[in-house]
C-alpha cells in the first residue's frame, strides 16, 4: 500500500500544479484586460447574466461575502461594475456591468480558445475534462 504515497500516484498533486500552471498563463492575458484572475471569474459570470446579486454571485463563485466584497470594490473602482441596494430589498446588493464593464467582454473573446491551444488540448477536450472535474468537485463536496 505504501506505493500509493507518491506524488505520482496522487491526484490532488497534478490537480494542484495545473491550476498553478493554468493561472500562470492567464496572468500575461488578463494583465492587458487590467484583470486579476479572481476579477475575471467575477467578470465571466456577469457576462453570462448582468445584474446579479453579491449572494448570487457568491454562490456562482463558490465564494464567501468576505472575499467576493474587495474583488467587488476593486472592479468598482475600475470602473467595471456598479454596486447599489435592491430597490426590493435593501439588505440586498445588486452587481450590474458598466457600459465599459460591457465592452471588455469584446476583448476578453480570444481568452479561452487561447487557453486550450496553450495547454495542448481541444475545445472538446476540456469541455471532457471539466465535465469530470465538475462531477469530481460535487462528489467531494457531498462528503463535507
Amino acid at each position: 500500500m505504501t506505493e500509493h504515497l507518491t506524488l505520482d500516484e496522487q491526484i490532488c498533486f497534478p490537480l494542484y500544479a495545473a491550476s498553478r500552471a493554468m493561472t500562470a498563463v492567464y496572468r500575461p492575458r488578463l494583465e492587458r484586460l487590467g484583470l486579476t484572475y479572481p476579477q475575471y471569474l467575477v467578470m465571466l459570470a456577469l457576462w453570462e447574466r448582468d445584474d446579479r446579486s453579491v449572494g448570487d454571485l457568491c454562490d456562482a463563485l463558490a465564494l464567501d461575502s468576505g472575499t467576493l466584497s474587495p474583488l467587488l470594490k476593486r472592479l468598482e473602482a475600475a470602473g467595471l461594475v456598479a454596486r447599489r441596494r435592491s430597490a426590493v430589498d435593501e439588505r440586498r446588493v445588486d452587481v450590474q456591468l458598466t457600459t465599459r464593464g460591457r465592452a471588455l467582454r469584446a476583448e476578453a473573446v480570444a481568452i479561452p480558445a487561447g487557453m486550450a491551444e496553450a495547454a495542448g488540448l481541444s475545445m472538446d477536450e476540456l469541455a471532457t475534462l471539466r465535465e469530470i472535474l465538475r462531477r469530481m468537485t460535487d462528489s467531494l463536496l457531498s462528503h463535507l
